[in-house]
């Protein structure tokens, strides 16, 4: 059995500035992105500058927050968002939705390949490979913040949260962390190495973190202040989770079709 190592949120302290290792953290993953981009153009001579680079990770990041922020205190917090409006600017309390963020960050997405005259899908499969790192460290924010813990367990790894009880519980951000974040960007990475008809990309991204995300839910406790949406099992991450893992089996059917080589 494992005990939380009840880690300080804040990074650094300086008088009334405080940083968060959860802001930190998203940083980090910003820059992650912006990394494995210009490799892969380098590596692999893609067509895209570094100033579309940095201005993708610009509308990407943007796109993200306020769509995580704006779709958390919505999807799961209404009541809090309704009684306390200014709540919804404390990200570095930590609840960020990642459908929210995903739509925000699609929306941004779209804004750029606007501005750039690409196409939707081409800038998506370019991204897709840049977002599992980035979830990644998201995942260490939420277990740095001693939230999202999993439910009690008595495997040989089940880590007791002092804050919340004295039970042995699934450390599921770390489990999210790995399946989400590491072993989704190997396989995103691995398949995006050679040219793919377009879409392909963004529908096995869409596919395979919907596919861990509602197994990983299993094991996670729901949120307090939904609870159970279905008897024992149906959470309102596996509800918003269901809509993506159809949406990159359609896509990659549609594409099949229709798409050429990206």
């Amino acid at each position: 059995m494992l005990i939380y190592p009840n880690i300080n949120p804040i990074a650094v302290s300086l008088g009334s500035i405080k940083i968060h290792w959860y802001g930190i953290m998203y940083l980090l993953g910003f820059t992650l992105a912006w990394l494995i981009a210009n490799y892969r153009c380098k590596a692999y001579k893609l067509d895209w500058s570094k100033d579309q680079i940095g201005d993708l990770i610009y509308y990407a990041a943007l796109g993200l927050i306020i769509g995580g922020r704006v779709g958390y205190m919505l999807f799961y917090s209404t009541s809090e968002l309704i009684h306390n409006p200014l709540s919804l600017v404390k990200i570095w309390q930590g609840g960020m939705s990642f459908h929210g963020g995903l739509i925000g960050g699609m929306l941004g997405l779209y804004l750029f390949a606007k501005h750039y005259h690409k196409s939707f899908l081409q800038v998506t499969d370019f991204t897709a490979p840049l977002i599992p790192l980035g979830l990644a460290t998201g995942r260490i924010g939420n277990f740095i913040n001693g939230e999202l813990w999993g439910r009690p367990t008595d495997i040989a790894w089940g880590m007791v949260f002092p804050h919340v009880d004295a039970l042995p519980r699934h450390p599921s951000q770390l489990y999210e962390f790995g399946l989400e974040g590491v072993f989704l960007f190997l396989i995103l990475f691995t398949y995006s190495r050679k040219p793919r008809p377009a879409g392909y990309t963004t529908a096995l991204f869409l596919l395979f973190y919907g596919v861990f995300r509602f197994s990983i839910e299993f094991v996670r406790e729901p949120d307090t202040q939904i609870g159970y949406l279905f008897h024992d099992w149906l959470t309102m991450g596996q509800l918003l989770t269901i809509p993506l893992i159809l949406l990159g089996i359609f896509i990659g059917w549609y594409q099949k079709h229709h798409a050429k080589l990206s």
